[in-house]
């Protein structure tokens, strides 16, 4: 059958707890994480993206460390991160770490840019908040050259410039795939179409078919500067079970703990199990339930929005490496063949 979707998942390196509700140090997450990669990898899915994150929570802040030792034993699935923070690092080493995973891996590492949407990384890096767009957009304008694998001349104010600069390594394709990662800002959409990059969308929120209207937008943004088609992926959190209620009941409560902490952050009041129930069901962007339930969604999320990857956010809070075990291998061998099946069957 013609692989009609890439089929991926995502991970932030949640700092999980153990089966008997204690948490893990953070190098046993990590350690974790790479099993998931490589039992990623034996299932059969296209990708694994792994987020850069700079808090007690979440264990990775060197995505392409932890990418490498995931490249070392794996054979076929792509590599990337979920996103990198661009805004608060340099373009030039971040071009260079991911040429580098590629040549180690033989050609499957990508990066997804982003703005990021926790904004630990900078004050860690010395740099200004009130700077966040200018930082993103003049470093993403030097990033796009960079790909190009000639020599770069660029300036600009968030960096010394270059003036006919090579950068190595170079990749053996002569470029790296590079995604933009959206969280529904028409202005960030937009952008992404200028460059001519792929389109990840980051829905964590609401229906998926209300963003619609952004892939819409970023078709006819690619044509209007003259640029080539290009992909649209869907990243949304889940988790798979046996069953639907098997699903809900071993994510809600550590989902719910993630959400109370990153809401006390940010002003949200706690979620309920009836808010939690919504999102999981049709409507919403929690991808939760049997192989059967899942695989349905994605295929109603991908036919909507045309798409051509979803990666399910796999990790979710404290919940325990058994489970996220669990999970990948269901996606895999369960989720990722109905979901073409669906798809193709429904053209």
């Amino acid at each position: 059958m013609a692989r009609s979707v890439e089929l991926g998942v995502d991970t932030f390196g949640d700092v999980t707890f153990d089966q008997d509700g204690h948490p893990l140090s953070q190098g046993e997450v990590l350690r974790n994480l790479v099993q998931q990669g490589v039992l990623a990898d034996k299932v059969g899915l296209d990708f694994i993206g792994v987020g850069e994150h700079h808090r007690a929570d979440f264990a990775v802040s060197a995505p392409e460390v932890v990418l490498a030792a995931i490249a070392g034993q794996t054979e076929r699935i792509h590599l990337g991160s979920a996103v990198t923070v661009l805004s608060s690092d340099d373009p030039v080493r971040v071009y260079q770490r991911f040429a580098t995973l590629d040549g180690l891996s033989g050609g499957r590492a990508e990066v997804i840019l982003g703005r990021g949407s926790f904004t630990e990384s900078f004050p860690l890096f010395g740099l200004p908040l009130e700077r966040y767009e200018e930082l993103f957009e003049e470093k993403l304008e030097l990033f796009v050259e960079l790909i190009k694998q000639g020599p770069v001349s660029w300036n600009g104010t968030v960096r010394s410039g270059l003036n006919e600069q090579h950068v190595y390594p170079h990749t053996e394709s002569g470029t790296l795939r590079t995604w933009v990662g959206v969280g529904g800002s028409p202005e960030s959409v937009v952008r992404t179409a200028r460059h001519g990059l792929p389109l990840m969308l980051a829905i964590i929120g609401g229906s998926p078919v209300r963003f619609a209207p952004y892939v819409d937008l970023y078709h006819r943004a690619l044509a209007q500067y003259g640029q080539p088609l290009q992909p649209v992926g869907i990243h949304s959190p889940g988790h798979i079970a046996e069953t639907d209620e098997q699903a809900k009941d071993e994510l809600w409560p550590h989902y719910a703990v993630m959400q109370q902490r990153i809401g006390r952050e940010r002003g949200w009041p706690p979620m309920t199990r009836e808010q939690f129930e919504e999102s999981a069901g049709p409507d919403g962007a929690l991808y939760v339930g049997s192989p059967e339930t899942v695989a349905q969604k994605i295929a109603a999320a991908v036919r909507a929005l045309q798409a051509s990857r979803f990666d399910l956010k796999y990790s979710n809070g404290t919940l325990p490496h058994a489970a996220l075990m669990s999970s990948i291998e269901l996606y895999g061998t369960a989720v990722a063949p109905r979901v073409r099946e669906l798809l193709e069957t429904s053209k």
